[in-house]
């Protein structure tokens, strides 16, 4: 599996997402399943969010990582509403105890909300100090967020990056490469599956021998500082995700796809879900 460095560790490009894990009780245990699975093959880098499920998805984590805490890089979100200097120790104590860790390597803050974020920093910063967490950033964040942020301490920022929602592609993404700042792409295969429909996926995915799905994760590995964080719960969506990060894409395909899904122009408002 590639790595690139983020917060200071070597991580895989390709991690494993937990968005809507811990809603379903009945899928408990092919969830916590999935998740070793991605650990045994190299997706050793793990996203979750006090957010998802209301804990439920850190509860998943929590089970799956038993006995193998050292071998998992862990990131785990924040509320906006809990991101005050009381709130956000109060929230990653609740998620470190359903996490069953005593460290997050990385805490996010979910999304902008009503606390400056001065003081989200520095209540960051006592976790840190304290060994509550390994280190920071942001989510959903734009360049006029990270710009205000101005802290050299911000490890990533984590947004919605695919081939349908190409926005950060005009900025953003420029900008943290500038700034060396990895940045982290939720929902990289889309949602609901409307996009790995588009037949000229299907077109170079069959000239692969590879899937739609290990295709869309090829292109977003294109670019320098990119780590990718699709979720899976069945075994061979696992296997196939983490073997995605060997796929190379010819010139050919990159400009079909340029064509079929094409880059911003202008500014653009920056997607989220």
């Amino acid at each position: 599996m590639r790595t690139l460095e983020l917060a200071g560790v070597q991580v895989p490009v390709i991690g494993q997402g937990t968005w809507r894990m811990g809603e379903d009780r009945s899928a408990h245990k092919r969830e916590v399943a999935a998740l070793r699975t991605g650990i045994e093959l190299g997706m050793t880098l793990i996203d979750s969010a006090e957010m998802y499920a209301e804990g439920g998805a850190e509860t998943v984590v929590g089970e799956a990582i038993t006995g193998l805490r050292d071998q998992v890089f862990l990131v785990s979100k924040v509320y906006p509403h809990n991101a005050s200097r009381r709130g956000i120790a109060q929230a990653c104590e609740r998620s470190l105890r359903r996490l069953d860790t005593d460290y997050i390597d990385l805490y996010l803050l979910h999304w902008r909300g009503q606390y400056p974020l001065e003081e989200t920093v520095e209540a960051f910063e006592r976790l840190r100090e304290d060994g509550k967490i390994g280190r920071w950033g942001v989510s959903n964040f734009d360049v006029d967020d990270l710009q205000e942020l101005a802290n050299p301490a911000c490890a990533t920022n984590q947004v919605l990056y695919n081939l349908e929602e190409r926005g950060i592609e005009f900025d953003l993404l420029p900008w943290c490469q500038q700034q060396r700042m990895p940045l982290m792409a939720y929902c990289p295969i889309g949602q609901g599956g409307a996009m790995l429909a588009e037949p000229l996926l299907n077109q170079i995915a069959t000239r692969h021998g590879v899937t739609p799905a290990q295709v869309s994760l090829a292109w977003i590995l294109r670019q320098d500082g990119v780590i990718a964080i699709p979720k899976a719960v069945r075994p061979e969506h696992v296997q196939l995700n983490a073997q995605a990060a060997q796929l190379q894409l010819e010139a050919g395909d990159l400009a079909a796809l340029d064509q079929a899904f094409q880059a911003p122009q202008r500014k653009q408002r920056l997607a989220m879900v």
